[in-house]
């Protein structure tokens, strides 16, 4: 007998409001089937966004036949990711009436079956329309972000960003991206698994697996429970309602799970059977702890992890795509996978986005991410009425039940900057106290679900905060609590102005370039490659954002010459921009103990803050992160008055390293001198300055230089520029590349290219129109000197003897160049 029917797949698309009609799949987003079947054009193209807005004014619904031989019985309908104010009509009986994307909703449909064909049907309410119909039902005007060009976002549970963001489209796409499926309730279902760990020591730990269940009649059902070789069986009797049962899982001599570069991710298979369904769970034994605790500078912000402090090396994570259809497991893997390569072991999900889905943290887990998770609230103002709370309490209930067990998430933070919004719009100046008021009702709702759903997790109130309660200044005041610090980017400070403050912990800092030169080609037309074009501007969503860039050139570099050279340089500037706060704040350990810059990856193609482009290819900034990432890492640092620079050495590792640092002077021809050559010892998880140099040792005309390596195996390079590379009067580096294939027979249709160098040259990006992975970039080359670098197509050649990609070659002096 069918207990479980999957409804995903092909369903039409109408619209009440039009004549429109598609196919869709789903799950799947509206504006992605209409783009499908022709009737929008690709809204990441051009200026098409402006194009599309009608889409999201309309109401639409989806519809799909299915048949059930025998409805007797009780029938659910599973259905998650549902965007966002909709009703479910089974036979053309509303079963379901949906407001939160964010939520499970099981509706009870037993009475709307029939035997034979049935019908189901979704009909979304606009985005648009649904926030200004409960905006106009508040009892006070709410104001909404000032990144958003859609209104009233903040009135419905669904992803912020959708309404737009300065780093975003803003067209409020709607649909169903998650499962629906028709389920028979077979005496009692899993609502939740949740798991405990307690009396962590050298030997030991206790797993608690609490299964819940929803019954719908009185029975017993046998109920198997196994984690790692241990498994056994209960027969569990069941009552109508909620039920629950808790077994202790003793495992002797555990396998911890580690952050990367830490240790090993082992995991352990926890299995939760009846005779309708399995639940899995992949466990991670481990401990966190959230150091908060008082010291000179204030209070401290770091995480230990099995008894051991590590420094947060990371990135901010933002939804994979502003599309839902246009997302893929391959495609956040491959992004995720890219955060770890630049030794990275930490992501923070924003909270204007997702909470995600379950392949996304399995993928953390195993990667060893550890993840910082806001709940899902941004830069808003949001209501506190009582429905509104108490949808809000259902969601946390569902979200933290379903992803507690997850060992990389080590913090549940309450919102993404929700404080400093009651500073940003004249409503809640002229009247701070009415709206403080409704913020601390929201913000302590969904800290005491949290604690009722799931008490071992662990909470932050907000961020930034400079600690619980403390409605601060926490963009500007570094002594406590973490920080975003962003004077930099939005008060147009000089890079310099990052080693002005002392985080405790940064958990947003950034700066904006453009997305690479063959992602552009994807949306801009040859009579659009302009900064100033009405299409590039419009694939810059921060107000301000290219004369910032441009002007924070002119402080740094000899303008370029030519849009190519000035988007490759906008990265550069990027990269050297991020670099000087990670190497500063990593250097001030234990004294700050995490930098997650903002961010990691581009929603669509757009200028932003991101290290990656949208699609996955690294952009300057990430090829430097893993470098300034590395878990042992050297850095020049100059002191404030400019007198000395010192050398300092970080190791984030469990064993004591020895460094060689060779440190030599590089003339602007490129000739290189050597200068010192020490060998130093850094502690497990500690930073000491290894040496000081007065800044007069260097010649106005030359830089500093330094290349180590260590005794665990790895290296490093870097330089430093006394004053600014616009005072260099570089020389041509007539730089010279060839390119074969790699190995005997061109391994996975990779290739090789040697780059040499007559001269010096900084920052010598290679860059092609096909995608892929380079081994290196971004390096420096003095005179004579050479670097061999292997590019992997992201998809491999036809033929290994094939033709190679066409490579550009881009250095600092030739995109300055006058010639």
């Amino acid at each position: 007998m069918t207990s479980m029917i999957d409804l995903s797949g092909e369903w039409s698309l109408t619209s009440p409001d039009s004549a429109h009609a598609a196919s869709i799949s789903i799950p799947g987003d509206i504006h992605t089937a209409l783009k499908t079947a022709g009737l929008i054009p690709d809204p990441y193209i051009g200026r098409n966004e402006n194009d599309v807005q009608w889409v999201a004014h309309q109401d639409w619904q989806i519809e799909k036949t299915f048949f059930i031989d025998d409805p007797d019985g009780s029938w659910y309908l599973d259905i998650t990711y549902l965007d966002t104010v909709a009703i479910v009509f089974v036979n053309d009986v509303p079963v379901l009436s949906a407001d939160n994307c964010f939520r499970r909703y099981r509706p009870d449909v037993s009475s709307a079956l029939k035997p034979g064909e049935n019908t189901l049907r979704i009909l979304f309410h606009s985005n648009i329309k649904a926030g200004a119909e409960r905006q106009a039902r508040q009892p006070f005007y709410l104001p909404f972000s000032k990144n958003c060009p859609i209104p009233d976002g903040n009135m419905l549970r669904k992803p912020q960003c959708h309404f737009g963001w300065d780093w975003n489209l803003a067209i409020a796409p709607l649909g169903l991206y998650g499962e629906i499926s028709l389920k028979r309730l077979e005496i009692a279902r899993i609502e939740h698994v949740v798991t405990e760990q307690r009396h962590h020591d050298d030997s030991s730990v206790d797993l608690y697996v609490t299964v819940s269940f929803h019954a719908d009649t009185q029975g017993v059902i046998p109920i198997h429970l196994q984690f790692g070789e241990e498994r056994l069986r209960l027969d569990c009797g069941m009552r109508p309602g909620e039920n629950s049962i808790t077994h202790v899982f003793h495992v002797e001599n555990p396998k911890l799970w580690w952050p990367a570069g830490s240790g090993e991710q082992t995991l352990y298979s926890l299995i939760v059977d009846t005779p309708s369904e399995t639940v899995t769970r992949q466990i991670g034994l481990r401990t966190v702890e959230l150091l908060t605790d008082k010291d000179e500078a204030g209070s401290r912000f770091a995480f230990r992890i099995n008894g051991r402090e590590i420094f947060c090396r990371g990135a901010n994570w933002i939804p994979a795509d502003a599309l839902f259809s246009l997302t893929s497991p391959e495609k956040t893997e491959d992004l995720l996978q890219s955060a770890v390569d630049a030794n990275m072991n930490m992501i923070r999900i924003w909270g204007g986005g997702f909470y995600e889905d379950e392949h996304f943290y399995d993928t953390c887990d195993r990667l060893g991410l550890m993840v910082w998770q806001d709940f899902q609230f941004a830069c808003n103002i949001y209501p506190s009425t009582p429905d509104f709370l108490e949808n809000v309490e259902h969601e946390v209930e569902y979200q933290t039940k379903r992803l507690i067990s997850h060992p990389s998430i080590v913090l549940w933070c309450g919102d993404n900057e929700l404080v400093g919004a009651l500073l940003w719009y004249e409503e809640t100046r002229k009247n701070r106290d009415r709206y403080l008021v409704s913020y601390d009702r929201l913000n302590h709702t969904i800290e005491r679900a949290m604690k009722k759903a799931v008490p071992q997790a662990i909470w932050w109130p907000s961020s930034p905060a400079s600690g619980y309660l403390d409605y601060g200044d926490a963009w500007h005041a570094d002594g406590s609590g973490d920080m975003h610090f962003w004077s930099v980017w939005h008060e147009n400070k000089p890079f310099e102005h990052y080693r002005d403050v002392k985080p405790r912990f940064c958990s947003e800092f950034g700066f904006q370039s453009y997305t690479s030169l063959p992602v552009i080609h994807t949306y801009a037309e040859e009579k659009d490659l302009n900064i100033a074009s009405p299409v590039m501007e419009h694939h810059q969503r921060n107000v301000g954002g290219n004369e910032r860039i441009a002007a924070t050139m002119f402080r740094n570099f000899r303008f370029p010459s030519g849009f190519a050279n000035f988007v490759y340089l906008s990265q550069v500037q990027q990269g050297v921009a991020i670099k000087t706060a990670v190497d500063y704040w990593r250097s001030l350990k234990p004294h700050c103990m995490g930098a997650l810059y903002w961010q990691l990856n581009d929603t669509w193609p757009v200028a932003s803050w991101a290290s990656l482009d949208y699609g996955g290819g690294w952009k300057v900034l990430h090829y430097m992160a893993r470098r300034f990432f590395q878990p042992v890492a050297v850095a020049a640092i100059p002191s404030e008055d400019g007198s000395e620079i010192r050398f300092s050495l970080v190791n984030d590792t469990l064993e004591d390293v020895t460094v060689t640092l060779n440190i030599s002077l590089l003339t602007l021809a490129g000739e290189r001198r050597s200068l010192r050559s020490i060998d130093a010892v850094c502690s497990p998880d500690a930073a000491v300055t290894v040496l000081t140099i007065p800044a007069t040792t260097v010649p106005s005309d030359n830089l500093v230089a330094w290349s180590f390596t260590t005794s665990n195996g790895s290296s490093g390079e870097g330089h430093h520029v006394m004053e600014s590379y616009k005072a260099l009067e570089l020389l041509p580096a007539d730089l010279e590349m060839s390119v074969s294939p790699s190995g005997a027979q061109g391994e996975n249709g990779a290739f090789d290219i040697l780059v040499q160098s007559k001269g010096l040259a900084l920052f010598v990006l290679i860059e092609s129109e096909t995608p892929g992975r380079y081994s290196d970039n971004a390096f420096d080359l003095a005179a004579g000197e050479n670097r061999k670098v292997r590019f992997t197509p992201s998809v491999p050649a036809a033929s290994p003897s094939g033709s190679p990609p066409v490579f550009r070659i881009y250095d600092l002096q030739s995109c300055q160049s006058a010639g």
